[in-house]
This record gives structure tokens, sequence and C-alpha cells, in this order.
């Protein structure tokens, strides 16, 4: 009999924690529309519906699997202090980014955080990479085998390294989810159609992928 109470106890507070969190995402939803947000950045998948023109129509990226690529302490942080991750202009090549991305308060930050994490992908699968301190194989094909630092930023003993074309890599880390990052590489058209970095298909093997995926989760 006290087993079956337990359940039903632990059975409450999950319908309790649930309810919660699905409140939170609406109440952030309700900042981003108000903050309109949405009129940089799509939140409605997936990015193969969208055409070249809507793709250059927004000032920022994509969100609709902001869930599945961010870590969730770092994007409320980041919220809260937003500073440039591209060192060039979003859909630019030519232009420095100018940053001065809305910064939003400790509780809209939490709020448009957990909805924006409610945002996910299924094409990303959970615990497919697994990190480790070091992976050497990984450093190799970012560095030497694969043009990875031709357009990134990535950090380095002298502090940072790479190229600016596209988005920096310092403090991938705690930025970006490792699981993204390997789904990304092997299927980027599910993410960004047009305006993509190279396809890697075809020339990494899946575990060279899982490597620098897992080589990039090191970045500080």
């Amino acid at each position: 009999m006290k087993t079956a109470a337990s359940a039903f106890l632990g059975l409450i507070v999950l319908v309790l924690a649930t309810g919660a969190a699905r409140a939170d995402g609406a109440a952030g939803k309700e900042v981003f529309e108000g903050s309109d947000c949405q009129s940089c950045h799509f939140t409605q998948g997936p990015a193969t519906e969208k055409t070249i023109d809507d793709q250059l129509a927004k000032m920022g990226p994509e969100l609709w699997y902001a869930g599945s690529k961010f870590q969730r302490p770092w994007l409320e942080a980041w919220l809260q202090d937003p500073q440039p991750i591209r060192p060039m202009k979003f859909n630019s090549v030519m232009e420095p980014n100018p940053g001065g991305h809305p910064a939003l308060s400790v509780g809209q930050a939490g709020s448009v955080a957990d909805y924006l994490m409610s945002l996910t992908s299924d094409v990303v699968e959970a615990g497919a990479v697994k990190v480790k301190k070091k992976n050497l194989k990984g450093r190799l094909i970012f560095v030497k085998k694969m043009p990875c630092s031709g357009c990134h930023q990535f950090p380095t003993k002298k502090k940072f390294s790479g190229g600016m074309s596209g988005p920096s890599l310092v403090g991938a880390g705690e930025r970006l989810n490792p699981d993204w990052v390997l789904a990304y590489l092997q299927k980027p058209k599910v993410f960004k159609p047009v305006k993509m970095m190279p396809v890697f298909v075809g020339v990494l093997r899946d575990k060279d992928m899982k490597n620098v995926a897992a080589h990039v989760a090191t970045f500080k």
C-alpha cells in the first residue's frame, strides 16, 4: 500500500511539473512574440519548406530546433547579455556583425529559454555523441583533414584562431548540444538548405563526424 501511495505521489509531482513547464513555455512564447523576435527568427520548420528569399528575409538563425541545438544554461544567460556569435553579419561574409541584439530581463530570459528549449527536431538523436576531455581524432579532422578552421574561430593556446565567415565556435562546449552538431554534419539540409557550409556526407564517415562533434564539445 505504501509503494502504491508513493507511486501516486510521484505521478502528481510529475503532472504538476509538466504543467508548470508548459505554462513557462507559453509565457516565453508570449514574450518572444511580444518582443517581435519572429521578425528575425523562424520558429516554424522544417527549413526545406522555405525558399531562398524566405531565408534571406530573416536577420537571425532559425530557432525551430533551438531546444535540440542549445544548452539551456547558456541560452538563458545569453538572452540576458547577448554577445555576437558570428563575426560577420547574418547572411553576409563581407559586413561585420554590428551586434545590438536586444537583452531580456532575468524573468523574461528564463521564460523565453523554456519556450525555445521546447522547440526540438526529431532528427537529433540524444546521447549519440560521447564527449571526452580530449578527442585527438576529432581535433585532427577539424584542424587538418577538413577546412573547418577556415570558416570558424575556435579556442587555442593563443586565445583563438580560425576564419570569420561562419559562426564562432569559441565557447561551443557550453553553447551547443554535441548531438545537434553531429546531426547538422550528417543532415545539413534539414537545418539549412541554402547558404550552408560544405557537405561532408560521403567524405567523412559517421564515426569521423562523431569525433568532430565530440571535439567541438571541448571548446571553451
